[in-house]
């Protein structure tokens, strides 16, 4: 049986912050995408401190293979420099289990992290967090 991907995403890099869009649940298909273009994106920090945005849109819930799927990326991710995470959920019914879902994997990986209903509150605390964590270093 070959499945179909659900949910889709964007990934930019803005200076030390790496910024991801990410509508609807997303399976297991597009996991394993967002996976193989995390990692190239995370290759152009090159083990230097910064910080990843996402906003989730929409209902995105994991499945369980999508929530294992992220673990195995955070802690990727984290080998590779990043040092803390700003998640925003957006016009979602379901934010209470995406923020449940997220607070589980950041949690597993002890990543500094918080959880924004808007993306300019998210960006700001990010921005500086990985600025004053960037000086300390």
């Amino acid at each position: 049986m070959n499945l179909a991907a659900h949910g889709d995403y964007n990934i930019e890099k803005e200076n030390n912050i790496l910024i991801v869009d990410a509508r609807g649940p997303f399976n297991e298909v597009t996991a394993n995408a967002y996976v193989k273009d995390m990692h190239i994106a995370c290759e152009q920090y090159q083990g230097k401190p910064w910080g990843l945005l996402i906003t989730f849109y929409g209902n995105s819930i994991f499945t369980p293979e999508a929530e294992k799927i992220l673990v195995d990326v955070t802690r990727y991710r984290m080998q590779r420099g990043m040092i803390a995470n700003a998640s925003v959920i957006v016009d979602s019914n379901t934010a209470d289990i995406q923020q449940m879902q997220l607070r589980r994997v950041y949690q597993s990986c002890n990543l500094t992290f918080h959880v924004f209903t808007d993306t300019f509150n998210a960006k700001q605390w990010l921005v500086e967090f990985v600025k004053e964590q960037s000086q300390a270093m």
